[in-house]
């Protein structure tokens, strides 16, 4: 019998675990889940192939995350490249033997490490420090911070895989996702193959895309075609429309042809009600707002101030003002959010005492034991929490000159704050890392009042620690699931980290140069704007800033609070629910250029109308399509600035 029908008819029988006891549930987990011993696992040909993919993602997430704010899920993914690699390499006598379901689990774990752990704190806070100092972090000291903060959330994962998910049996949505695709993709080989040709085709167009409208022309170039034949030849990258809005041209307002495929591809992937919202307040930002401010002078007033290069009515002039109320939306409404989960916060709390194997008498010691050769040891959570945190607190003292105890506190809260955020994850498949940060803030704020850069690394360890810890244990679900092996899954994940500190560091002092690339239309760093936003809000008060924004700022955080009230408290019919606007959508709109808000919402009706016409089509090609596109479109751009860096293709 093949490996696939083997995997196929095992997960046919299993148990549902949440109806059994919870002192026998990792007993039968053992007997009928358990593979981990008959099945290859953690081999050199996994972790291999999960850390270059793992590599390849995170240099796309973070060309994402520098354009849009957000970060896309690696492991799904990875899983589907790497079956359709490893197929092609049987077919053509590379390798003998297709990867096990739990190689390819384990690939995942390293990948998501590599692509997700690693590159958080670059679009967020190290981005908010190099925007407000003008000076990048040495390579050195910010490839130890990126592993650290990495380590710190994989080996805080460690005692809550245990409570959360072998006992409590929390969902993690996207965990119990990956494990069906990848028990889909080993039991049905042509339906697997067909997404993965998708994904393929979808890179290609993207990468293609890419290339004409940001390398063609320098290739052209290089090789002494004429500029009036160059022009001739090659996609505009920004094609100025001579229409106006309220009496402005639409360039000044940030829209231009053609449509960035990356974002229109992101768009398909974050739906209609998140792209709507955030054309809605962009349009109402870059539509009204913008005109009004350059009409009423404001502008000029920000000018004279020192708070913008120029009074010229520009999309970036527009969106210094916008990005408060964006921002104070956004955090308001995360907060509120937060406070929304005091439930789940408090069982985080209260159940902590349960992670490290007390709370549930005896049975819980007889249950441990049974799973204690395979499930990672606490003594991993103390060394891996110790040798990171004590690093992580070293960085802070030497680079940003906070106090060991602060420092110490910091991971402390981290760990807090983990249990939230991982808590969120499992019970809605929403981490809320921006909101743990600007809870991290707030207290920084207040016991280090005046100093914005202690305030944003602080913070930093909070929000890469949670986000870190949040994705793996999402794994890990997937692990438990297919009955991998859970200490063998952790040392994946502790690999990936290796490859995705090397890939993304340097990645990053590539992309930005210097201060002058973020916060613009190629990189507009929505992230970084709000964290920056606050540190500085809280570091020079409200009298630093013009009265208008203070207004901006009052009203996106009123917006903010109602809107998560109203769903919350269940205030609008279920029915009218997916009619209301994202305070997410709506604080991000005002953040990002309005282009990059018109292509968002074309992905969406892209998707709206896929899914009208053939939703089982859509529901089975979407993402693989979207994430190829996106693929594609971010790993030709990190080419082409590789290639320019490097003197083979002049710059632009």
């Amino acid at each position: 019998m093949s490996i696939a029908a083997t995997e196929n008819d095992h997960s046919a029988s299993l148990p549902d675990l949440k109806q059994i006891p919870e002192a026998d549930r990792d007993r039968i987990w053992l007997e009928k889940y358990y593979q981990g011993d008959s099945m290859k696992q953690l081999t050199l040909r996994a972790v291999v192939m999960g850390s270059i993919l793992g590599m390849m993602m995170s240099l796309s997430n973070l060309y994402i995350g520098l354009k849009t704010g957000w970060g896309l899920g690696v492991g799904i993914t990875a899983c589907i490249l790497s079956y359709a690699i490893w197929t092609a390499m049987m077919r053509i006598g590379l390798v003998k033997e297709q990867m096990s379901i739990l190689e390819n689990n384990c690939m995942q774990s390293t990948a998501t490490s590599a692509g997700v752990s690693t590159g958080g704190t670059m679009v967020s806070a190290i981005s908010a420090h190099l925007m407000l100092t003008g000076q990048h972090i040495s390579w050195p000291v910010l490839g130890a911070w990126t592993a650290f903060l990495a380590l710190l959330g994989v080996s805080m994962a460690v005692p809550m895989k245990r409570q959360m998910i072998n006992r409590e049996q929390l969902k993690f949505p996207s965990g119990i996702a990956a494990a069906e695709t990848l028990r889909s993709l080993h039991a049905a080989g042509g339906e697997a193959l067909v997404k993965a040709k998708a994904l393929f085709v979808a890179m290609g167009v993207g990468g293609v895309s890419a290339f004409w409208q940001t390398g063609l022309g320098p290739l052209l170039s290089k090789a002494g075609v004429a500029a009036e034949t160059v022009a001739k030849v090659v996609l505009p990258g920004d094609i100025e429309l001579k229409a106006k809005l309220f009496g402005k041209p639409l360039a000044a307002l940030g829209i231009s042809l053609p449509v960035d495929p990356l974002m229109t591809a992101a768009g398909m992937i974050v739906g209609m009600r998140t792209s709507l919202s955030m054309f809605a307040s962009g349009f109402v930002l870059f539509g009204v707002i913008g005109p009004w401010l350059d009409d009423a002078g404001i502008l000029k007033e920000m000018h004279a101030a020192g708070a913008l290069a120029n009074e010229n009515l520009t999309s970036g002039n527009i969106r210094k003002w916008g990005l408060w109320t964006g921002s104070s939306m956004m955090v308001a409404a995360g907060l509120t959010a937060v406070a929304f989960q005091w439930r789940s916060m408090f069982n985080a709390l209260v159940r902590a005492k349960d992670l490290f194997g007390g709370g549930a008498g005896a049975a819980s010691t007889r249950t441990i034991d049974v799973v204690g050769h395979i499930e990672v040891p606490n003594s991993w959570f103390a060394i891996g929490t110790g040798v990171s945190g004590l690093g992580c607190v070293l960085i802070m003292h030497s680079e940003w000159d906070i106090p060991y105890y602060w420092g110490v506190v910091a991971v402390a809260m981290a760990f807090v704050l983990s249990l939230v955020a991982c808590r969120a994850t499992g019970e809605t498949d929403t981490t809320p890392i921006g909101a743990m940060g600007k809870v991290t803030q707030l207290f920084y704020g207040m016991v280090i009042p005046n100093k914005a850069i202690p305030n944003l690394m602080t913070a930093g360890v909070t929000a890469g620690a949670a986000g870190a810890a949040a994705d793996l244990l999402t794994d890990l679900k997937a692990g438990y699931l297919l009955g991998a092996n859970a200490r063998q899954q952790t040392i994946a994940q502790m690999i990936g980290i290796i490859g995705g500190t090397l890939a993304i560091v340097p990645a990053w002092y590539l992309f930005v140069p210097d201060a002058s690339h973020l916060g613009t239309e190629q990189f507009p760093a929505p992230a970084a704007e709000v964290w920056k936003s606050v540190a500085e809000l809280l570091s020079r008060g409200l009298a630093s800033i013009h009265p208008t924004i203070l207004n901006g700022i009052i009203v996106g955080a009123a917006i903010g609070v109602a809107l998560t009230l109203a769903e919350g408290l269940r205030l609008v019919p279920q029915k009218l629910r997916g009619y209301m606007p994202s305070a997410t959508g709506l604080g991000l709109g005002m953040v990002i250029p309005l282009g990059n808000s018109v292509s968002f919402l074309l992905g969406a009706i892209i998707t709206w109308a896929w899914m009208k016409k053939n939703e089982k089509s859509c529901d089975r090609l979407m993402v693989p399509i979207a994430s190829g596109v996106v693929a594609g479109c971010s790993l030709m751009s990190v080419l082409i600035m590789v290639l320019q860096a490097t003197g083979v293709l002049p710059l632009e």
